[in-house]
């Protein structure tokens, strides 16, 4: 994950990363993607994160998708993976992805954290997911990562 302010500030969102308050205890996680997004929910007392669907839409027609997993976990915050090169170069995806997060962000106003989410896709397909379970496994991996580096 991310650890500095700047990043926070980079996408426009009011709160840095590493600010998380004891009381936020659930969180539902997005692994962006052009095609389809993963879900996943977990929690911070448990530290481990589920798979629990997949936003198969682009553009505008996402969020009303979203708002359902949203109405339906009621978390605390949202968590969004973003990705980079394995070199931590930014690429199109990453500004894509810093879009989404800032929309979820302005349309839910929930707190919402930025993960560096490199690899996440290798992990879940080497951990045997196939390619209708990838995204959300991706997503719980993402939002375990995030849950594991709490204090």
């Amino acid at each position: 994950m991310t650890s500095n302010t700047s990043f926070a500030e980079t996408i426009g969102l009011p709160m840095p990363c590493t600010s998380v308050p004891a009381h936020m205890g659930t969180f539902l996680a997005f692994d962006y993607g052009t095609k389809r997004t993963g879900v996943a929910f977990g929690t911070r007392m448990l530290a481990s994160a589920n798979g629990v669907g997949l936003i198969a839409a682009q553009g505008k027609a996402q969020f009303p998708l979203a708002q359902q997993y949203i109405a339906q976990w009621q978390p605390d915050a949202l968590v969004v993976g973003i990705p980079f090169h394995p070199d931590g170069a930014e690429h199109e995806n990453t500004l894509r992805a810093r879009k989404f997060m800032r929309s979820l962000h302005g349309r839910f106003n929930l707190p919402i954290f930025g993960v560096d989410e490199r690899y996440s896709t290798t992990e879940a397909l080497a951990d045997g997911a196939n390619e209708s379970q990838v995204d959300a496994q991706s997503a719980a991996i993402i939002l375990t990562q995030f849950l594991r580096s709490l204090p």
